[in-house]
């Protein structure tokens, strides 16, 4: 350790990806020592690939999806407490107390707790056999719960409802998605793209209903879910249910430490992550970064690294909510969206090159520039990189070649 340096606490809340990267970056970066590291995690596993996570009912192990390599689990400037979630922080004392009864004393707190699934209020929404896809142990139940060849239903059609209804086919069983939208994945994709999705799943084998909610989870004599009665009137049987229907930030710490929270939850940060106490800040899912939170791991990592910086007394750069694309290969379906995907704002027009149930390619363009806003890509068209890196430029003569080579 440098001679002079004054070792000081640096107390983590959560062990998810960002709060992973977090302190990956300060361990990168603080090359004098100067931090000790406690990281105070609520599962009892070391941060995983959250976004991979249904890889592991399809063959991988937890090992194979673990963040946290020999280096890290070893590291003398770091103590990782796992299974000890944090109940109470004493911001004036600066301390935090766990479930254990253990009290850490920090110099600096970053809140990196994530978010938790979110179960619509419906009647029965608490039966054995319902289940939320989150964690390890989640995924461990419903693998422990599935029955090949019986029915289930994954409440939500977004991209985490699309995995868990794949992580049912994998477990052999016969997955119906129900999405209130008027398509999959309504919150990325417009309707042409949707047709596109709609049309693959649908040759695998789920069964789509979009346009209706949930109204009931019934139960058979057993105590157990039977079927799930939609608000259309529709019964399915269904021997589990998974919700899936989107995320809340996980902010209840927020009142204990009089910390502001976002209008719609997650605790009120500026810019730089900063909480209104200049020693705590908050990355990642449970962060309302000038009132919004994002649920999507790279925004939470552009926010762990500026922290990272900021601790090590180098140049932060201020978060900034550029770009949200969406880009993954769902199903074995390619879905791209980038940029501007819908003509909300300003002067924008769509360019629509392909459109039917194989594929679709979609391009807004600035009515006055001609300046490539955005698109979406769904199926067997071009290099979704390739055209992203045009937004902000009048795309090339050859454009529909890139979108449909």
């Amino acid at each position: 350790m440098g001679e002079g340096i004054v070792t000081r606490t640096l107390l983590v809340i959560g062990h998810g990806m960002v709060g992973h990267r977090l302190v990956d970056q300060l361990r990168a970066l603080d090359t004098d020592h100067a931090w000790r590291i406690v990281i105070a995690a609520e599962e009892h596993y070391p941060a995983y690939d959250r976004v991979g996570l249904s890889s592991y009912l399809d063959g991988k192990s937890k090992s194979d999806l673990t963040l946290a390599g020999a280096d890290f689990l070893t590291d003398p400037r770091m103590d990782l407490l796992l299974g000890c979630p944090v109940i109470s922080v004493d911001r004036t004392a600066r301390t935090a107390q766990t479930t254990h009864g253990d009290r850490i004393s920090y110099d600096a707190l970053v809140l990196a707790t994530g978010s938790r699934p979110f179960v619509p209020p419906v009647p029965g929404n608490n039966l054995t056999g319902c289940f939320v896809y989150r964690t390890f142990d989640d995924l461990d139940a419903l693998r422990a719960a599935a029955r090949p060849g019986r029915p289930g239903v994954v409440v939500g059609g977004g991209l985490l409802g699309l995995e868990a209804a794949n992580a049912l086919r994998l477990l052999g069983m016969r997955p119906h998605v129900v999405e209130t939208g008027p398509h999959l994945m309504p919150a990325q994709l417009d309707s042409g793209a949707g047709r596109v999705l709609h049309q693959h799943v649908t040759e695998l084998g789920l069964r789509v209903h979009c346009g209706t909610a949930t109204a009931s989870i019934d139960t058979g004599a057993n105590g157990k879910v039977r079927a799930v009665t939609l608000s259309d009137g529709t019964v399915l049987e269904a021997d589990l249910v998974v919700f899936s229907a989107g995320i809340r930030p996980r902010d209840e710490l927020a009142d204990a430490m009089g910390l502001e929270r976002g209008e719609r939850g997650g605790f009120a940060v500026d810019d730089l992550c900063r909480t209104a106490d200049e020693r705590v800040w908050a990355i990642g899912e449970c962060a309302a970064v000038n009132g919004r939170c994002y649920g999507l791991v790279a925004p939470g990592y552009r926010m762990a690294e500026s922290v990272a910086h900021q601790l090590t007394g180098q140049k932060p750069e201020p978060f900034t909510s550029t770009d949200n694309s969406t880009t993954l290969k769902l199903l074995g379906v390619k879905i791209a969206a980038f940029g501007a995907v819908r003509p909300d704002h300003g002067r924008a027009v769509e360019v629509v090159f392909a459109e039917g149930t194989d594929r679709y390619a979609k391009i807004l363009l600035n009515e006055d520039s001609g300046d490539l806003l955005g698109g979406i890509l769904a199926g067997d068209t071009g290099s979704w990189t390739a055209i992203r890196s045009l937004v902000g430029h009048r795309p090339p003569t050859d454009l529909e070649q890139l979108l449909l080579p």
